[in-house]
């Protein structure tokens, strides 16, 4: 079903061509001025230059021929040549009413050339608890993931748990010192190993701070840790197994916090899974002529004549022969060409990594990791800070483990959930109840909160903001959606049944005005999968659900006595209901039944 913008532009088109002029000047946009039009084209001030004239000789003879057609309730020339536009009431509801016959869809149509997407969600460290550094990554990267999909293509999330640095070397030494009698630590060991891991994941996420620690005031420990890794790397037995335990008890506990952000994974590799292709990749570098030898380290160049900043080499290998970021970065690149040869890899990480990504898309490409047509993109999001303006910490200046953060909204929630129900004396509803509708609000505050925001800016995590049920919130959107089902629940508890007849023409300013919301569905879906863009989605249920909110407020809509309009009345609250719904799912969360 076309976008009812793209209608409208091909009737404007259709227009200029007809008046002798170039069909590209009829591009139509949503009004900046809704009190004047509801559209509006600006086509014939640049045609104007073209064909020498004042711009108003042309919009006034685009606007006559434009005002004898059914879609259009006015068309107006506004000097200097501004051409104003309003919807035909009539086509409007037709146009919605076969929106709502398109359940699920809503006229947003499923591409015909479904790609293969690897969303790779730059994940934690593992061996360390979640914390409000990991938030915006999982979030935005669940929401594109969702976008992609709702769209008909074939996504592939995949965490990326960083699994292969110095920190696996840290806790190896560290994990020494408390037990040394292990017997991963024996070389000679030749045997099976243990199938329950020597720690618990509490145990192991004190071992890597107090690891970490020492390591910045005990050169000996340090090197210590250095030397772990390049075994675990070189394929050492006993460290590989720890390495496997370190994996399993973390995944474990990654789980759980990740089900709480209602975030999924198709995969759970690591960096550690590449490295079986690092070999074969750095010879092909080397062979092609591509890496060479630069103060001890391999490196490929990638800058081009056209940079306007410096671009340095890409690091390959270090000097010792161990392996970076890059390395494992471009070896996942080979695993997921060989495993999935995706048409398009996006990446999330914090937007300050952008050098690193060109330096890896550029490498990949001048190498032939991927074929041309490949799309690399980085999604670089910015930081989310405190009232203060610095990065979110905790009241002690730490970072903030995500479960606390998590517990911290969630009780807030509560608080104002139970304080609502006594304000309207509905206290039917149980502890358990207002426990789980609480951590569903909480949720959307939170990932509304972020997803509003464009993913490139930087943003204040304000809890009072966040949950409150009024302005532009996810506590806000989801009242709206209860409201909805409790007046749909009123007509059918009034023993009639919802209806599947069309929509009429509106009966008013908030009625016609919450048609036009709905009818930019279709446009905006597309929009926000083309730009990866979840605070598009954000942007356009904020509005949808003010147009709605608008209406109820001037409308008897239980109490109205035309059973033809009432019945159009409902089947516009399902359809805003469905879309609502639609929209908060794919950014990664739902609505109670009631509030």
């Amino acid at each position: 079903m076309k976008a009812l913008i793209d209608k409208i532009t091909d009737e404007v088109t259709a227009a200029f061509k007809e008046n002798g002029y170039d069909g590209k000047y009829g591009r139509v946009t949503v009004s900046n001025r809704p009190d004047l039009c509801e559209y509006q084209c600006n086509g014939a001030m640049a045609a104007a230059k073209e064909y020498k004239c004042a711009p108003f000789m042309i919009s006034d003879k685009i606007a006559e021929t434009l005002s004898g057609n059914a879609m259009f309730e006015s068309a107006e020339s506004v000097k200097p040549g501004f051409i104003n536009l309003k919807i035909s009431p009539e086509y409007l509801a037709e146009y919605v009413s076969e929106m709502k016959e398109d359940e699920g869809r809503f006229g947003c149509e499923k591409t015909k050339n479904p790609k293969t997407i690897i969303i790779d969600y730059g994940g934690p460290n593992v061996a360390k608890p979640l914390h409000v550094g990991h938030l915006r990554s999982a979030i935005i990267g669940e929401s594109v993931k969702r976008i992609c999909r709702y769209m008909g293509h074939n996504v592939i999330g995949d965490v990326h748990l960083g699994d292969w640095g110095l920190q696996m070397g840290l806790i190896i030494v560290e994990l020494k010192e408390r037990k040394p009698d292990l017997v991963y630590f024996d070389e000679n060991y030749t045997g099976e190993y243990p199938k329950e891991a020597p720690f618990t994941i509490s145990e192991l996420e004190d071992i890597y701070p107090t690891a970490s620690g020492k390591s910045k005031e005990d050169e000996n420990f340090k090197a210590a840790a250095l030397q772990a890794t390049h075994e675990l790397q070189q394929g050492r037995r006993g460290y590989q197994a720890l390495l496997s335990h370190i994996l399993n008890v973390s995944v474990t506990d990654l789980k759980r916090n990740y089900k709480n952000l209602n975030v999924e994974f198709d995969l759970w590799k690591g960096e550690s899974d590449a490295q079986p292709y690092v070999p074969e990749m750095v010879q092909m570098m080397k062979d092609k002529g591509y890496a060479y030898m630069s103060d001890g380290a391999l490196v490929v160049d990638v800058a081009e004549e056209t940079d306007s900043k410096e671009i340095p080499p890409c690091i390959i290998l270090k000097s010792d022969g161990a392996s970076l970021y890059s390395t494992t970065d471009l070896a996942t690149i080979v695993m997921r060409v060989k495993d999935y040869n995706p048409d398009s890899i996006i990446y999330l990480a914090d937007a300050r990594q952008s050098m690193h990504f060109i330096q890896v898309f550029r490498c990949a490409r001048k190498t032939g990791l991927v074929r041309d047509d490949v799309e690399l993109t980085h999604i670089g999001f910015g930081t989310m800070n405190g009232k203060d303006g610095k990065p979110f910490k905790t009241r002690d200046g730490g970072v903030m483990r995500l479960e606390y953060l998590l517990d911290e909204i969630n009780q807030e929630m509560l608080k104002k959930i139970t304080e609502n129900q006594k304000s309207k004396e509905n206290l039917d509803i149980s502890d358990e109840e207002a426990k789980e509708t609480a951590r569903t609000v909480a949720l959307a505050a939170v990932k509304y909160g972020d997803l509003s925001n464009q993913a490139s800016k930087d943003y204040v995590f304000d809890i009072e903001r966040f949950t409150s049920f009024e302005g532009n919130t996810g506590p806000y959107i989801l009242y709206t959606i209860v409201r909805i089902k409790s007046i749909l629940k009123k007509y059918e508890a009034s023993g009639q049944s919802l209806p599947k007849s069309a929509l009429l023409s509106a009966h008013s300013a908030s009625e016609k005005k919450l048609m036009l919301s709905l009818s930019g569905f279709n446009a905006m879906m597309e929009n926000a999968y083309e730009e990866k863009a979840p605070h598009r989605i954000c942007a356009y249920i904020y509005e949808l659900a003010n147009a709605f909110n608008g209406f109820y407020h001037e409308t008897k809509i239980l109490s109205e006595e035309n059973q033809k309009v009432q019945s159009s009345y409902i089947g516009l609250l399902m359809l805003t209901k469905d879309i609502l719904e639609t929209c908060i799912d794919v950014l990664g969360f739902s609505a109670p039944d009631r509030m």
